[in-house]
């Protein structure tokens, strides 16, 4: 698990989009040892890991590799600079700089060429979360090419629009791994289409089904989320530039065409006015993923309570050396299920953070600017943690397809009431079959006997139902409804989202 700063990525131009750009190739990884890891000389520690994303022990479980890459630090202040180079460039095609300007900006824009760990006294001292990047960005500039940036800008502007970068690597990177989860669902439920298994409402069996129709529907509300976020990446992923309180007043009279370069020149969209204060495309996008979070631990507790040993219908994979319990050596614990829930409840508090922040005083207003900056990390640290924790449950779920069957037909008579209601109701109509149904049913469960037997005795169901009868309406297989051909439904569509979920000689 890399921790340290090790997620180097080939060096990048100003206008490339890469997760986590910005950092030098080949730049030396950091000691852990100077970092305080295990093998650190007593007493050196920096005290450097103190959020959970970034633990030696537990990061793993809280954020992924790709996350830790976007919202590093050290890249965080590259993407600002890169905002800033883009500025200059943009105000360079409008002639509101001197020619040659933007050349000199994007150079010391440059991964190396302004030294941002120097620059973090800066950052205490003054209290301000851009000037001293500016200070270090105009002093890596040659001539008076500095004096250029950030003309007309306010810091906002910067930030904002460098966190709209950062939503669309987010974004990005969920899309990923949402197709490779919907490859797998698509697989599972095609081979579990005619898997019998008993149907449960409020932790009781119902009815039969298929798995293959349980797979279906965790695949159906995955594809919506698919959707969703490709829907609102053009509502969210704009551009920010209109000064200090949205006025433009410091573009001399070209802010709208240069906000619509601008926007372009970074792949962003072009929003019809500042949004300083207008928060409602960040509470989107954590609103969005925590709802996709919350469709992941719908499947993982599904997973965690099917693989109970009295159920047993489900397990996650398991290799040994894998530890249950320090005290119980036999311990086979859904650890991974169970950190998804965990994982989605954060994320909906995550959320939460995002919409308090739509509640802002005039213009512009820290208090719900900063709460983003918490809020807009830590949803999409731990969205991409469930998304990825919850892939690598799938990729080894072991399905007990005997299992699923027994438990159906152990359960048969329970299963299949509504299918003897049913078959009495054309000739008792149906309110009084379901009278006659329910008397029975509730009397042979209080006497401990058998269904079958307990209607065969009663005159009512004999005279329209023989034991012949009884014994395929009580049998679940027959008695899953339109259950495979619903799947077939969801399948369709996930493949029409994703295509490459369909495989070769796949059923139609």
């Amino acid at each position: 698990m890399a921790l340290s700063y090790r997620h180097q990525r080939p060096d990048t131009a100003p206008g490339d989009h890469r997760p986590g750009e910005g950092v030098p190739p080949g730049a030396a990884a950091e000691d852990p040892a100077s970092d305080g890891g295990p093998d650190a000389p007593e007493g050196s520690c920096r005290h450097r890991r103190a959020h959970i994303v970034d633990s030696l022990f537990h990061g793993g479980g809280y954020a992924t590799d790709a996350s830790r890459r976007i919202f590093c630090d050290r890249c965080r202040l590259q993407r600002w600079l890169r905002v800033e180079a883009a500025l200059t460039t943009c105000q360079e095609r409008l002639g509101m700089v001197p020619p040659g300007s933007a050349a000199q900006v994007a150079r010391a824009c440059e991964p190396g060429r302004v030294d941002l760990t120097a620059l973090a006294p800066e950052f205490r001292r003054t209290g301000h979360s851009l000037v001293p990047l500016l200070r270090g960005l105009e002093a890596a500039c040659e001539d008076v090419s500095g004096e250029m940036v950030h003309l007309g800008a306010t810091t906002q502007d910067i930030q904002d629009t460098a966190q709209s970068l950062e939503m669309r690597d987010v974004l990005d990177e969920a899309d990923r791994q949402l197709g490779a989860m919907v490859r797998r669902l698509t697989a599972l439920a095609e081979e579990h289409r005619d898997s019998l298994m008993a149907g449960r409402t409020h932790g009781q069996p119902a009815l039969p089904m298929t798995f293959g129709l349980k797979v279906a529907g965790w695949l159906d509300e995955l594809t919506r989320h698919g959707e969703r976020l490709a829907q609102l990446r053009p509502r969210v992923l704009v551009a920010q530039l209109s000064g200090g309180v949205g006025t433009m007043a410091g573009f001399d009279g070209r802010g709208r065409r240069l906000l619509a370069d601008f926007a372009a020149e970074l792949g962003l969209g072009t929003p019809e006015i500042g949004w300083h204060s207008t928060r409602d495309r960040v509470a989107e996008f954590g609103s969005a993923l925590a709802m996709v979070t919350g469709t992941l631990a719908r499947v993982a507790d599904e997973i965690r309570v099917l693989s109970r040993p009295e159920v047993g219908e489900v397990s996650e994979g398991w290799e040994f050396g894998r530890v249950g319990s320090s005290t119980m050596p036999h311990k086979r614990n859904p650890e991974r299920s169970a950190q998804v829930v965990l994982l989605a409840r954060l994320a909906r508090s995550d959320a939460a953070l995002g919409l308090e922040a739509m509640v802002q005083e005039h213009e512009r207003d820290s208090r719900g600017l900063r709460m983003e900056w918490v809020a807009v990390a830590d949803v999409s640290h731990h969205t991409l943690a469930a998304l990825g924790i919850l892939n690598e449950v799938l990729a080894g779920l072991q399905v007990h397809a005997e299992r699923m069957a027994q438990n159906a037909h152990a359960f048969a008579e329970s299963l299949c009431t509504e299918a003897v209601m049913l078959a009495l109701s054309g000739s008792l109509g149906r309110q009084s079959a379901h009278t006659l149904v329910y008397r029975l049913s509730q009397q042979a469960r209080s006497e401990g006997a058998g269904l079958r037997a307990t209607l065969l005795a009663d005159p009512a169901v004999s005279a329209v139902l023989t034991p012949d009868d009884l014994d395929g309406l009580l049998d679940p297989g027959r008695y899953v409804g339109e259950s495979r051909e619903l799947t077939d439904r969801a399948l369709a569509r996930a493949r029409a989202w994703c295509p490459e979920a369909t495989p070769e000689g796949a059923h139609r």
